[in-house]
């Protein structure tokens, strides 16, 4: 006969009495910065017992009401062992609703907590849960604004999960948003997933938000985050929770980040090169953790220039100590004679941003907008495979981003402002280098001439604008280069892997919004009454839009020159579809998909759009 099961709610008031919880910690990767951006705090009651899995745990925690009491004990052993540990980065704590409005939490429990610790309160991300349904929204915004005032970030966990965390999104505008696993899992062979987190994604962006892919196991999904741009991700590919979680990204994560797209940005000089975090550095010597708040002193007291101290612990980087803030603190009475031999972590700042040596120009700047003020003069430690390599100036990078920005603007149209030739020309080498296979797209506009002779240069450059306008938005901006090569002539490099379906909607898009740039009469006979070349009035046919497509592969082009004559053909063959094809409204497509072998695309063949 089997035992009889036990009574858990006296097992649960044992465990609380007992303090028998134990935290474990999954990390969180920074895709752009290639680094850790922190941990989410898990809890575990005793192995062997039927409280060890958090939802029992929980579970047992509501039905004998002391539910309350248990997330005060679980974020209490979070933190002392997140500060034990010493573990880098932000912590992620699960917190309800109901526990952001207790008056313990609120009045300053946690902050006497953090301070016994030594952990300021910007290294503290709480995460807010949905298993409580938010009943006074306003009471909320009101909590989450007093520990934003103290310097906590705020989080939402599973977003897709269900309408309330969308309306707590919308209301409550968190710092990282975290998308529920049902769409990570699988998303990089299933379209629909694909285009909830790009909706996501954009809205993130309006937003100000960082998104954190949660349940990330496959190698293939972890790659189409990467390529998406998504922020950060967590899951079982990079590492399970564990009591002692690593300290830094595994080998194969590494290498899979490093595998990515190249960058879509016009970018300045004429190497065509991508500026990235190593351009940054300057190579100063680390403190290590060992040293004390005096030769911290004595380091910037040799060197007036030197604004930050990299702090490591085996030449991994754990913190920056900023030159004001440390002298500032021993210029008060006492201080030198108190904290002196004191270990020099004690004043250091200990997230600072750490990214690695091949993080790009744009992904530095949009960590940077995105992180603490204080950022901005501390700068961040360049990394590679993880161990330090230098520090690297917030301004430095701002001059570099002037420059790129003057140095692209002196090359855009200016009709559209869209890049020109000389950095289209750039980005395609640069795809070329990158052995990364892509699409180049030439587009061309018919029956361009006549309407612009007949309506006038100024609606034909409306006609331009409008065709720039329709591109950008046909495109994936963070994949996807568009230039425009001069006249009615654009250039679009893909790496989005739906390029062909980008191409039919482009087509179909332009068809439509040119019907409103001419009058009732034109719309109704389908054209214009204007001579031809052989200045015969008849019938013109409103613009059309040709366009030509080239697959390159690695190996098959070896520059830019070879790519854009290839283009060139396969746009001369979309308009002499055009052509024989008069009689048919709309626009049309053309892929060359061999290189000296043009055929026409499937969605081309006997079909036009109407």
């Amino acid at each position: 006969m089997s035992p009889p099961p036990p009574d858990l709610s006296v097992e649960i008031h044992r465990l609380l009495n007992d303090r028998l919880l134990w935290p474990v910690f999954q990390p969180i990767v920074d895709f752009r910065a290639r680094a850790l951006l922190g941990y989410e705090a898990l809890i575990r009651g005793p192995r062997n017992s039927p409280l060890h899995r958090p939802d029992a745990l929980f579970g047992a925690a509501r039905a004998a009401g002391v539910e309350r009491a248990l997330e005060h004990l679980c974020r209490e052993v979070s933190l002392r062992e997140f500060a034990t540990q010493q573990l880098c980065g932000r912590l992620f704590l699960n917190v309800t609703p109901g526990c952001l409005l207790d008056p313990v939490m609120a009045n300053g429990e946690m902050q006497s907590l953090l301070q016994s610790l030594g952990l300021p309160a910007n290294r503290i991300v709480l995460e807010l849960t949905e298993n409580q349904q938010i009943t006074h929204m306003p009471g909320i915004q009101e909590a989450l604004q007093h520990y934003r005032g103290r310097g906590f970030q705020i989080a939402i966990d599973d977003l897709g999960e269900g309408f309330a965390n969308l309306r707590m999104w919308s209301e409550l505008r968190p710092e990282f948003v975290k998308i529920d696993k049902h769409f990570i899992d699988g998303i990089a062979d299933d379209r629909i997933k694909y285009h909830f987190v790009r909706a996501m994604q954009d809205l993130a962006e309006i937003c100000n938000a960082s998104l954190v892919a949660e349940g990330i196991e496959r190698v293939e999904d972890f790659d189409c985050l990467r390529d998406m741009g998504i922020a950060c991700g967590q899951g079982y590919l990079i590492a399970h929770p564990a009591s002692e979680p690593i300290r830094q990204l595994p080998h194969q994560i590494l290498q899979a980040l490093d595998h990515r797209r190249v960058a879509v940005s016009p970018m300045a000089g004429s190497s065509g090169r991508v500026p990235t975090a190593r351009s940054m550095l300057k190579a100063i010597e680390p403190l290590p953790m060992e040293a004390t708040n005096g030769e911290a002193i004595a380091r910037f007291e040799a060197d007036p220039h030197l604004d930050v101290l990299p702090v490591v612990n085996r030449a991994l980087p754990v913190g920056l100590i900023n030159r004001h803030s440390l002298i500032d603190r021993f210029a008060r009475p006492f201080r030198k004679e108190l904290f002196g031999r004191k270990p020099c972590d004690l004043f250091m700042e200990r997230a600072p941003l750490i990214v690695d040596q091949h993080a790009t120009i744009q992904e530095l700047a949009l960590m940077l907008a995105l992180a603490p003020k204080h950022y901005l003069f501390d700068g961040f430690i360049v990394t590679g495979e993880g161990r330090y390599l230098g520090v690297g100036s917030s301004h430095k990078l701002m001059a570099t981003i002037t420059e790129m920005q003057i140095s692209a603007a002196r090359y855009a149209n200016p009709l559209t402002q869209l890049p020109g030739n000389v950095p289209i020309n750039e980005h395609v080498d640069r795809m070329l280098a990158g052995d990364q296979p892509f699409v180049v797209a030439y587009i061309d506009i018919d029956n361009f001439k006549p309407f612009n002779d007949t309506f006038g240069y100024r609606r034909g450059d409306d006609v331009i604008q409008l065709l720039g306008e329709l591109v950008c938005d046909a495109v994936d901006r963070r994949r996807d280069f568009v230039g425009h090569i001069g006249g009615d002539d654009f250039f679009v490099v893909f790496q989005s892997e739906d390029w062909e379906i980008r191409c039919w909607s482009l087509v179909a898009a332009f068809a439509e919004r040119i019907q409103n740039l001419t009058g009732l009469e034109e719309r109704m006979q389908g054209g214009y009454m204007a001579e031809n070349r052989r200045g015969e009035l008849g019938l013109q046919a409103l613009p059309t839009l040709s366009i030509g497509a080239v697959r390159v592969v690695q190996g098959q082009f070896d520059s830019h020159r070879e790519v854009a004559a290839a283009a060139t053909v396969a746009k001369k063959q979309a308009k002499k579809g055009a052509k024989a094809g008069e009689r048919l409204i709309g626009g049309h497509v053309f892929v060359e998909r061999r290189r000296g072998n043009c055929e026409p695309s499937p969605l081309t063949t006997g079909r036009s759009l109407n």
